[in-house]
């Protein structure tokens, strides 16, 4: 075909070609910019690891000459990108790098998300575009909760739960996440009252809108709001400032927002949050501002207004903290760049990882010798840690074969004593049939800090290194290991609580549920008819796990 002619003036084909030359580099520019982080999470190394990971400088005991040098292809391309249709398409991707990149890491989904809630999901997503902060709809909702009246008709659309953190990571995580499925059951909008020790953690989930509560928000101070809060709803009931009849009280009657006290120390006109008719009143409130340190979905199932729209999201009841976790949690870039540095740095050349979380709690201490025996027991009833093979021989012989696996041990705790008696078992003695192991530990906080961000972010990196594991062993009961556990899609191996300062006798069992256990029952009567525990006991399995006595903890403030 012959070339057609350019008739224009030589400068301006000068120009075009420039503009067209400066646009292709612009392209190229923005696609370097964009891979550049992923590229240095890849090849960093150990020099790039930041100041606050060095321990994990002490490349611990390899029985052979060292990891071999395999990824597996989970680790690399072909992964579902979007979670079976989970998250949205069109999200900024350098902006939030673990959106996309996770899928890679994980093993697999055991449970895909049902259509139901895909589409309520995609709901939710155009309600808080909607309603979000800097919305029309939020701003005349603020208007009014400024004002002090009650709703009006024109707040029918956008209804709001501010969720307020509280206690340690792993409990924040589980709390935001049943908060958030509480929204979708309810058809609100969630947001997240911002602390300095909580951002920087987590991308915005929502396309098209922040989580984030502006810091223009009328109630002051919500981190002073507790169990005995004038604004709480069970003292607002105390107080007969509103009642929970749902025949009684109108949009008009009930107050501006509600304070939701559901934390471990909530009295027990709190729990009426628990009942079906005081959910019917509290639907009629613009605004509800909840405070919680555990998982409490269980509780949802059992209110005749949540419980069949729970089974059309979740028909595999398990499923749910798996698919919201991985639904909502993105790390930020921050935190992401943490956890692919260290991965491909230590775990990324093993061909099987084995993540092993430890949890020692102040009412169930017991010394670390034991626990390092629990562990063990454990390892030997469940076959999870390489067995040790005394006989130099058949290790040597078995080593220069190299037919078996190179395993990682991942070691996540406060504490650095269990890391280095494990680490020690694998210098001083072989695995069994001469397979490399490697032990590894990222960080060791000794003791747990609150309103700390680097602390959170070290936790939340650990969660997720465990979530790229094989195998999981955990504490029984501690939320830590139940987040980890979630994201990963795995049903781990528990290690029981030690009673009476005694490792009990059963050293670990194996969950039959991936769900995070229920904290604590609800304990109140609606109209007369107590919650039934046996119901409820049937979405929280892996509580039959913990010792007698357990499977309810009352008053205990859970932290991890």
């Amino acid at each position: 075909m012959e070339k057609k002619s350019d008739d224009r003036p030589a400068t301006a084909r000068r120009r075009d070609a420039k503009e067209e030359r400066m646009g292709r580099a612009g392209v190229v520019l923005i696609v370097c910019l964009c891979t550049l982080p992923f590229l240095v999470f890849l090849f960093g190394g150990r020099a790039g690891a930041p100041a606050v990971w060095r321990n994990a400088d002490k490349l611990t005991a390899t029985a052979g000459s060292g990891l071999v040098n395999v990824s597996r292809p989970s680790a690399g391309g072909g992964a579902d990108e979007l979670f079976g249709g989970l998250l949205a398409p069109g999200s900024d991707r350098c902006a939030c790098l673990s959106r996309y990149q996770s899928p890679r890491y994980y093993k697999h989904s055991p449970h895909a998300p049902s259509p139901h809630l895909l589409q309520k999901l995609r709901d939710y997503e155009a309600r808080h575009s909607k309603c979000g902060p800097g919305a029309l709809s939020y701003a005349r909702s603020v208007d009014h909760l400024r004002s002090g009246g009650g709703s009006s008709t024109e707040d029918d659309e956008c209804n709001y739960v501010v969720w307020i953190p509280y206690n340690g990571l792993g409990n924040r995580m589980l709390s935001l996440l049943s908060t958030f499925l509480y929204a979708l059951l309810t058809g609100r909008v969630l947001l997240v009252h911002p602390t300095d020790d909580f951002t920087d953690l987590f991308c915005e989930p929502f396309l098209g809108g922040t989580w984030a509560l502006p810091p223009d928000f009328p109630v002051a101070d919500m981190s002073r709001l507790g169990a005995r809060s004038n604004e709480s709803y069970g003292n607002l009931l105390d107080g007969k400032r509103i009642s929970n009849d749902p025949t009684k009280a109108t949009a008009r009657s009930v107050p501006p927002y509600v304070y939701l006290h559901l934390a471990h120390d909530l009295r027990r006109s709190d729990r009426r949050f628990y009942c079906n008719d005081d959910q019917l009143v509290l639907a009629k409130v613009n605004w509800l501002l909840l405070q919680n340190d555990f998982y409490f979905v269980p509780a949802l199932y059992d209110m005749a207004e949540f419980e069949g729209e729970l089974r059309r999201l979740f028909p595999a009841m398990e499923s749910a903290s798996h698919l919201l976790g991985r639904y909502l949690f993105h790390p930020s870039n921050s935190v992401w760049g943490m956890i692919t540095r260290y991965y491909h740095s230590y775990l990324a050349h093993a061909e099987e990882r084995i993540g092993v979380q430890i949890r020692m709690f102040s009412w169930a201490s017991i010394p670390v010798h034991d626990i390092y025996n629990q562990i063990m027991a454990c390892s030997r009833q469940e076959h999870i840690l390489p067995d040790v093979d005394n006989d130099e021989a058949n290790t040597m012989s078995a080593a220069a074969d190299g037919s078996n696996k190179s395993k990682a041990i991942l070691i996540a705790s406060l504490q650095g004593e269990y890391y280095e008696r494990i680490k020690s078992t694998y210098y001083e003695h072989a695995a069994e049939g001469g397979g490399r192991v490697g032990v590894f530990q990222p960080s060791h906080e000794e003791r747990q800090t609150m309103g700390q961000r680097s602390h959170n972010q070290k936790a939340l990196a650990e969660i997720y290194l465990l979530s790229f594991s094989d195998v999981l062993l955990t504490t029984g009961i501690s939320t830590f290991g139940y987040m980890s556990s979630s994201l990963a899609g795995l049903r781990p191996t528990m290690l029981t609580i030690a009673k009476d300062q005694k490792v009990p006798d059963t050293p670990c069992v194996h969950a039959v549920s991936m769900e995070p256990c229920f904290h604590m029952t609800p304990d109140v009567k609606c109209h007369g008819k107590a919650v039934n525990k046996e119901e409820l006991s049937r979405h929280v399995k892996e509580c039959e796990n913990v010792p007698k006595g357990m499977k309810w903890i009352k008053g205990v403030k859970l932290v991890d």
